[in-house]
Formats: C-alpha cells, structure tokens, sequence
C-alpha cells in the first residue's frame, strides 16, 4: 500500500492528530509515515500506531503522495525548509498543512514554490477531539486540497475557513482561550471553596458547569444571552452574582485578553 500521509514532527498536536486519523479509518497505519528526531518518541510512535518511523525529513516528504502535515517548533522550520527545498518537484507535489504558529502562508509559499499549501490553527482541546481548527488556503490550493484538510481537521474537532489576515483574531479567541476557560473554572471551583464547598466537589461542580453549558449552548442553538436570561429570575440568586461579574468588568477583561493575544501574534508573526 502507498504512503499516503506524512508527518513531521510526533509531539503531542502531531500525535493526537495522527491517532484520531487512525481510529477513524482515514489513514491506515501502512499509509503513514512519521519524522521524529527523539528515539524514546520514534519507538513510542512506531509501537503505538504500527506506522513507518525514521529520523529523515526528505524520505516523508518523497514518499507521502497525500499530505505532509508540519507539526514541529515555528523555530526549526527554516532548517526544515532548507532541508526539503528542491527535494520534489511541484507537479507531484503533495498537499503541505502547516500547523506552525506564527508562519504565513507567504513564508510557506517561498519554502514550497508553486506547491500547494494550507495553513491551519488548531487548539489544545484537539488531543482529545474536541479541538476547533481555523484553516486558510494558499495561492495553489483547490477544492480536493480543501476538503483533505477538512477530513484530517474533522478528526480533532470543528472546522472553520478564515481569510489569512484573521488568523492573529483566530490565535487570539480560540487558540489561547483554552487558558482563559481554566482560569475561568480554577476560579469558580475557589468560589465555591470559598463559599464552603470541599475542593474536590468544587472543582468537579465547576468543570461540569462549563462543560454542560457548553453543550447545552452548542445543542440547542440558543444565544447565550438568552440562556443568561432564561436562568436569572428577579431578585434572585444568579443576577445577583452577575452583578458583581459586571461590577468587576468580568465581560471587558475577556474581550481585551482576546485582543491582546491578537495583538501579540501579530507581533511574533513579524
């Protein structure tokens, strides 16, 4: 059987990518192929997923006639770049998905002439499938391209298309809110410990708070202002904490935390 997917780069988001690819039957185990440089890593990999490990950038990128998915550091990836250049020609080229924060597609494109290339932002809740990735498509990309990386990214979660100008917005709300749902819930589970709860009850109560509320938002449908609504009865308990949210500036601190992640991707992205 062909290789049809490559890898370079077996870390965590590299990893949890490729295990969902092949618990869903995307990729069969003989179509992988996976670069990693750490032989605790390559061995972990090879006895895990029964897929081709070797140290050599080139043979992935030679012998994957799919995709080649970029999960390494934003640092390495001029070395990487280097590496590969001239190795194939773009006529057979495969499918490159860059996870790599930071770099634009124009940098990719100059790495891989005329090759088709698609950047992507995934989230950390996508090790364990219920990640949202943002992709944006380059210059070389058509509608097969397109819907390759929207079955690999569907593995792991949602899939959104955003213009690449969005991308600092994406890495601001979606790829650094996981730290901000954290904090969110690490303080709730204080309250609640504060309000005289054991820490254990507080921290499961606040976990599954969030969880449930967002599902119940993503089922069915309604705005969360409606939900807020639907739950705060007059002189009753929940207006009375949102007050304080409000007293606090609780919605403003989210919204100046989104930006300015946005504004500091920008700035790394330079």
């Amino acid at each position: 059987m062909s290789i049809k997917f490559g890898l370079i780069g077996g870390g965590v988001m590299g990893e949890a990518l490729l295990s969902r690819l092949i618990v869903r039957g995307i990729y069969q185990p003989s179509e992988v192929i996976v670069s990693e440089p750490q032989p605790a890593r390559q061995n972990f990999i090879q006895q895990q997923y029964d897929v081709a490990v070797t140290t050599d950038n080139i043979l992935v990128f030679t012998r994957a006639k799919e995709v080649v998915f970029l999960a390494v550091k934003p640092q390495v990836f001029s070395a990487i770049a280097q590496e590969l250049a001239d190795v194939i020609t773009a006529e057979d080229a495969p499918l490159i998905i860059s996870i790599l924060a930071g770099v634009p597609l124009s940098q990719l494109e100059a790495a891989f002439v005329q090759f088709p290339v698609i950047r992507a932002m995934p989230n950390t809740p996508a090790t364990v499938g219920a990640g949202i990735t943002a992709i944006c498509l380059g210059a070389y990309t058509n509608s097969k391209h397109y819907q390759i990386a929207q079955q690999v990214f569907s593995a792991v979660g949602e899939v959104v298309e955003v213009p690449e100008t969005l991308m600092d917005a994406v890495t601001g709300l979606s790829g650094s809110g996981p730290a901000y749902v954290a904090l969110m819930i690490e303080a709730l589970a204080d309250g609640g410990v504060a309000a005289g709860l054991p820490r254990t009850i507080a921290n499961q109560l606040a976990l599954h708070t969030v969880l449930g509320t967002a599902k119940l938002l993503q089922e069915t449908k309604i705005h969360p202002a409606e939900l807020k609504d639907r739950v705060t009865s007059p002189g009753g308990t929940t207006i009375a904490g949102i007050a304080q949210l409000e007293k606090a500036a609780f919605r403003s601190a989210l919204i100046e935390a989104v930006k300015s992640a946005t504004q500091r991707s920008q700035e790394l992205g330079k």
